[in-house]
């Protein structure tokens, strides 16, 4: 219990930070580059200690360039990235938002070099083990979103199930569902998404 209250009064002492200083975040001379927060940063990886996870240490920085995105975790680079945004929204959003994308990394974590689902019951588990149970999948805020045209697309050979993508893949990606279905969740070339023809809309 004594830990408990640690991390409660710590993570009350970073949403005070964050509150009082959102000029910072969102100044002009850090638009083109990240915005790295040690208090974010400790708190995220007591979190960790807390989810009983003591082999994993993550970076966590601010990016005024996000538009409509609240936040994003990278598994190769163990970081999380937040949108100043939040601030504007509340401070118990970018706590949740925090807990939301460490959560990716700890299921990563704890799934070894086995891929896994990126809401998937390992994802859920982890959410659940971070004090947010029940997490919806997409975070719902108020951003002003910019409608973007996805114009390349993908199909899984197997299953064919359609990945449409803004820009093109740069790297080998594989069809999460048949690869667990099929190879315990491991990478498998044959379920490697080629590339397909856009879909014709048909006028009503």
């Amino acid at each position: 219990m004594k830990y408990q209250q640690l991390l409660l009064n710590f993570g009350r002492a970073v949403m005070r930070r964050v509150k009082s200083s959102p000029d910072d975040l969102h100044s002009p001379r850090r638009k083109s580059r990240l915005r790295s927060d040690p208090l974010l940063q400790d708190f995220a990886n007591q979190l960790l200690v807390a989810a009983g996870c003591r082999g994993l240490s993550v970076a966590v920085f601010w990016n005024p360039a996000l538009r409509t995105t609240a936040g994003m975790a990278s598994w190769k680079e163990r970081r999380i990235i937040l949108n100043p945004k939040l601030v504007e929204v509340s401070a118990a959003e970018v706590q949740r938002t925090l807990r939301h994308e460490l959560a990716h990394l700890l299921a990563q974590h704890r799934a070894g070099r086995r891929r896994v689902d990126a809401h998937g019951p390992e994802w859920k588990q982890a959410c659940a083990d971070l004090a947010i149970p029940n997490e919806a999948r997409c975070h719902v805020l108020p951003f002003k979103r910019r409608k973007v045209q996805r114009k390349y697309f993908y199909a899984c050979p197997e299953c064919a199930t359609v990945l449409a993508r803004v820009l093109p893949l740069r790297r080998k990606v594989a069809c999460v569902k048949c690869c667990r279905k099929f190879n315990g969740g491991v990478y498998q070339e044959r379920f490697r998404f080629k590339p397909v023809e856009p879909p014709v809309e048909i006028a009503a």
